[in-house]
């Protein structure tokens, strides 16, 4: 995410719709052969919890961590950024290739869509963390070496993204720090939507994932943080839950539609901007771009259901504040 901007998962992928890329995923089998492990670093004092744990995200099977995981490998970004977040950051040895934050995470060449158990083995995790693992396969074949699987599915709502926090801190001894950054996240976020000036009139949004209108519903996790701010989807329809919440739309519904913001999360990898925006055959009468509100996103930012999630709702912030003034 991906979140991908359509990307869950792979943020400078040029995307296709979330439910291909996670077809992707779940169709990987899982290749034979295990490395030979090494003894994982050694325990430290759990002071926020005792192991075992048993933790479960909503969507993905439960699995009971033994003990304090001293070498985690993580395959999913946003997974990465909220290890670090909750303080497990000198627990983790490897990432992959798409975790570009923080900066100081161990990125290797490891995939999180093409999966590689041997790879992924030659690191001696006893933790492993994946956005999915179909038929608990990547677990079964990382569970004969030792290395347990915890899968956090791409959270579809701000509340199973704080949810996440609290259980990747407790699933790496950090209980109370995974607790303590659900509860600063959503305050900071609950903050910025508070004082954003409201609008008299409801404000439509378009939120372009690549230059072929692959979009997002407010099903999704994106979604959900511009409904905070009341904004209107042009993708929603009749049931935004259609294509997964990653439709593709034609340029003449957009046009038809002519949402008050085009929100851009395709800058970095498609080379998108106002001005190409603004150069697309009838996207010139389009009032967000006579209005100028064709806003350029961090399309990992935007992309991510991870802590800096308050960063994108300030960047929602600073685009309608003008506009609700």
């Amino acid at each position: 995410m991906s979140v991908s901007a359509l990307r869950r998962y792979a943020p400078r992928r040029r995307p296709r719709t979330t439910a291909v890329l996670t077809a992707l995923l779940l169709g990987v089998s899982t290749l034979a052969g295990c490395a030979d492990r090494e003894d994982s670093a050694p325990q430290e004092a759990d002071d926020a919890g005792s192991f075992p744990v048993t933790v479960q995200a909503d969507g993905a099977p439960s699995v009971t961590i033994e003990q304090r995981p001293g070498r985690i490998v993580s395959l999913s970004p946003s997974a990465t950024e909220t290890l670090y977040a909750v303080g497990a950051g000198e627990q983790v040895v490897a990432v992959d290739d798409q975790s570009t934050y923080p900066e100081q995470a161990p990125r290797t060449d490891l995939s999180g869509l093409n999966v590689d158990p041997e790879a992924i083995l030659s690191h001696n995790p006893d933790l492993v963390v994946v956005y999915a693992d179909a038929d608990n396969k990547l677990a079964e074949t990382l569970g004969k070496a030792g290395a347990q699987t915890l899968v956090l599915p791409d959270a579809t709502s701000l509340d199973a993204a704080y949810a996440q926090f609290e259980l990747v801190g407790k699933a790496t001894g950090h209980a109370d720090e995974g607790a303590d950054l659900a509860r600063r996240t959503r305050e900071e976020l609950d903050k910025i939507v508070a004082d954003t000036p409201k609008p008299e009139q409801p404000l439509s949004y378009f939120h372009e994932l690549d230059p072929t209108y692959y979009t997002v519903t407010s099903a999704t996790f994106i979604g959900s943080v511009y409904d905070r701010f009341g904004l209107v989807n042009i993708a929603d329809g009749d049931d935004p839950t259609a294509s997964g919440g990653y439709p593709q739309l034609s340029a003449e519904t957009i046009v038809e539609a002519d949402p008050d913001f085009v929100f851009l999360a395709d800058a970095q990898c498609c080379d998108q901007s106002p001005e190409t925006v603004a150069k697309r055959p009838g996207w010139d009468t389009l009032s967000a771009v006579r209005e100028n509100r064709v806003i350029v996103l961090d399309e990992d930012v935007a992309s991510r259901w991870s802590p800096r999630v308050v960063d994108f709702a300030r960047a929602v912030s600073a685009a309608v504040t003008p506009a609700s003034s």
